[in-house]
């Protein structure tokens, strides 16, 4: 088990926290589940709830593609090129990433979200395109951006609920897949026995586990005592 940047974090007055769980480098070989139990048999204790990032689900699912493979068609060409600049990451805008997109989610989509996406940008609205393309695009992740493989452009992961099923199934405890940031993004893709998804991001919303090389796909939460 690894130590948290910032181990306890206070949301709607309680105190909860975030042990990470460190790992060996995950791979398409690995099982994400089986590695989730493995890794939090001496740790879990019963009331906690484990969360695991949606990059290693990925990977763990072959849906890290390296970039040298990617054919890139006409529409990613054109589209990419209008993706906003951001200081925090690379998203759709490269034309592998934006030619994923289209894969994942039908180029008449991507369009629609693009075309969309500008009008309302222009009228001073931000964020209609993911909201449009859906979550399968915004969870893309450039080459370059991971550590875990960084000549792969990572996909979203396939049936992120099923995958927190059957971790809570092989745990016992309640289970969230999540795609969280350094910069206060944080979501909750497929849980199990959660009732509140919007209080896990709360809770995850500083990134325990660490953007770099830390090592640590997955950790627990669990509540304080007041």
């Amino acid at each position: 088990m690894a130590r948290a940047r910032n181990p306890t974090i206070d949301v709607d007055g309680s105190t909860y926290l975030r042990l990470p769980i460190r790992t060996h480098p995950i791979t398409a070989q690995d099982d994400i589940v089986e590695v989730c139990e493995r890794y939090t048999k001496d740790a879990r204790q019963a009331g906690d709830i484990l969360f695991v990032s949606e990059k290693v689900c990925a990977v763990t699912q072959g849906r890290a593609i390296p970039a040298s493979r990617i054919r890139v068609g006409l529409l990613a060409r054109t589209l990419w090129r209008f993706v906003r600049k951001v200081p925090y990451g690379i998203g759709l805008r490269s034309p592998e990433t934006m030619q994923c997109a289209i894969d994942e989610c039908g180029g008449l989509r991507i369009l629609t979200a693009a075309l969309a996406g500008g009008l309302t940008r222009a009228m001073g609205r931000r964020g209609d395109f993911y909201r449009i393309a859906g979550m399968q695009a915004a969870a893309i992740d450039a080459a370059g951006t991971s550590p875990m493989q960084p000549d792969c452009v990572i996909l979203a992961p396939k049936d992120p609920e099923g995958l927190a099923r059957r971790i809570r199934e092989a745990t016992s405890l309640a289970s969230a897949v999540v795609d969280v940031n350094d910069i206060g993004g944080s979501a909750v893709l497929g849980s199990a026995g959660i009732e509140r998804p919007r209080l896990i991001e709360a809770i995850l919303k500083d990134n325990p586990l660490g953007q770099k090389d830390e090592q640590t796909p997955l950790g627990l939460i669990r509540a304080q005592k007041g």
